[in-house]
């Protein structure tokens, strides 16, 4: 199994890069969110990736960090009629704090904007991945960070969710579209960085 490939961006077009490595040229297939984040043609890259082999081709994907690389494998492995091809439409359609919230939430709507996404499918990405895509809790009753049986992991979730998903909503009032929002404010929490409030990613968000 491929975990990874790292090496030259010789390539790159809105859903494919190229990676040159030993003299070699990988096609890595990747979603929008991380065509973003590519750097400059020539530079050094590296991204997870998951291999899918059939009897009539071998596709490789490719993800800016391993939490939506395994998101995708989750997807592909535990949703039936989910295919890598609609997995990787809704990654690059959402963002993964975005996808996460939603599914947890049971937010139909918002999951079915995702391109190539019915509202059936999205219903069944919900039942079967409700459990799975957050830590206990964390929708309903966030824990807070100094919860005794709170783990590092989940109050980074908890905390880092928080601000995304209520700038993103501010947003979808102002009547931003799904899609667009969820990329405004993505871009803004790149940009900001981690520990960002609300006001701010909403500012930046808003070019202010």
């Amino acid at each position: 199994m491929i975990a990874f490939i790292e090496g030259d961006l010789i390539e790159c077009q809105l859903n494919l890069a190229i990676i040159q490595v030993g003299g070699m040229g990988y096609e890595v297939h990747i979603p929008l969110t991380t065509s973003e984040k590519l750097p400059a043609l020539g530079k050094e890259i590296k991204l997870f990736t998951q291999a899918v082999y059939r009897e009539d081709a071998q596709t490789l994907y490719g993800f800016a960090d391993r939490e939506s690389r395994d998101f995708f494998r989750m997807i592909v492995d535990k949703v039936s009629g989910i295919g890598p091809k609609i997995a990787l439409n809704l990654l690059g359609s959402l963002s993964l704090p975005t996808l996460k919230t939603s599914i947890a939430s049971g937010d139909v709507g918002m999951l079915s904007k995702a391109q190539g996404l019915g509202k059936k499918t999205a219903e069944r990405i919900i039942v079967e991945l409700k459990d799975k895509v957050l830590p206990k809790g964390s929708i309903a009753e966030p824990l807070p960070v100094s919860s005794p049986g709170a783990t590092t992991g989940e109050t980074e979730a908890v905390n880092d969710l928080g601000p995304y998903q209520d700038a993103l909503s501010a947003l979808l009032t102002l009547g931003y579209k799904a899609t667009d929002a969820d990329q405004a404010i993505r871009k803004a929490a790149d940009a900001l960085g981690k520990g960002s409030t609300t006001e701010e990613l909403i500012r930046k968000a808003l070019g202010r």
